[in-house]
């Protein structure tokens, strides 16, 4: 097992990243986190106020594209976890070219980074969409053959082959996670959960793309980041390891679980134009990382959705500060 004394997050202003930087200062003692972020639109120092000033906390505004601020940043890191990429769906169809730039050679600029500095493990955070589409049966497993059906997941596969070729040619240890749809405190009011339970809390339409038959597999990101967290430590340099929650719901039973804890009235659906190219159903199969590394999801849905509705409830002035609701 690593045990690493400092570890370099990117995208640690983010929903994951900056739950995951929390998730060490308050778990691993003996840790140092080096937060490095562009603080872009979904980036906000907002998301870490509590860990701020904590002295194994340090933040550096940078970008992954720039070499020599992330090598800066890098240097005599024993971990990389890599989180930082332009991650919305709906923003990689309007402009495809900033999510190559990010997501692709920001990616390669902090391989090549990797390979001068040497950390002794480098965990690339992926997505379940890297593997498309799935019918009502089956499941994503490691070996399921890449199909992205999006700039976004395309810009993703493209990252995780990069990482997994300088495995491959140069030996660096490299371990791949692909997690399916997270949800939790933090999550900038753009995504599917906190868009509709801030635009039903303020008696706005809530808007369902196409019929809202869409599946997806919903994990609480704090079982996502003690899973980055095993992998980071035991996982194998090579290996994939997806991270599932065991949770598939259609969009349209989160629509509405929402608006019953909310007290709000169905009526607030409203239907809109599907998403172009929209993948109909993920489910993860993540039966390796439960059999090799012990991990396994503790948060029930139920439980975990409504302590999520409750925290968007409580934050409101989170919700003011880092962007207002959006419409679809």
């Amino acid at each position: 097992m690593r045990t690493p004394r400092k570890i370099m997050i990117t995208g640690g202003c983010g929903f994951i990243g900056s739950n995951f930087v929390r998730h060490i200062i308050n778990n691993s003692p003996d840790a140092e986190v080096v937060n490095f972020d562009a603080l872009t639109y979904a980036g906000s120092l907002e998301n870490l106020r509590d860990v701020e000033k904590n002295p194994r906390y340090r933040f550096i505004k940078g970008n992954i594209c720039d070499p020599r601020a992330v090598s800066e940043a890098m240097n005599g890191a024993d971990a990389v976890v890599h989180f930082a990429a332009e991650s919305h769906v709906d923003r990689s169809i309007e402009d495809p070219a900033v999510f190559a730039v990010t997501n692709v050679v920001g990616t390669q600029v902090l391989l090549n980074a990797a390979m001068k500095l040497k950390p002794e493990i480098f965990v690339q955070i992926s997505t379940d969409e890297v593997y498309g589409s799935l019918g009502p049966e089956g499941y994503f497993t490691e070996e399921t053959p890449l199909s992205p059906n999006s700039p976004y997941s395309a810009s993703k596969a493209g990252a995780d082959m990069l990482a997994l070729a300088c495995r491959h040619t140069f030996g660096l240890p490299v371990v791949v996670t692909r997690c399916s749809n997270n949800y939790g405190p933090y999550q900038f009011p753009e995504k599917l959960i906190p868009l509709f339970i801030n635009n039903a809390l303020h008696n706005r339409p809530v808007p369902l793309y196409g019929d809202g038959l869409n599946v997806r597999d919903w994990l609480h990101v704090s079982d996502h980041c003690k899973a980055v967290d095993i992998v980071m430590r035991s996982g194998a340099p090579g290996e994939i390891y997806n991270i599932g929650g065991n949770n598939e719901r259609k969009n349209i039973e989160i629509t509405r679980l929402i608006l019953k804890e909310l007290g709000k009235p169905e009526s607030l659906i409203n239907y809109v134009t599907d998403r172009l190219g929209h993948d109909r159903r993920y489910a993860i199969d993540s039966s390796k990382i439960q059999r090799e590394l012990g991990w396994k999801p503790e948060i029930s849905f139920e439980d975990g959705i409504r302590e999520t509705i409750r925290w968007y409830r409580e934050n409101q002035e989170w919700c003011r500060s880092v962007g207002k609701p959006v419409s679809r």
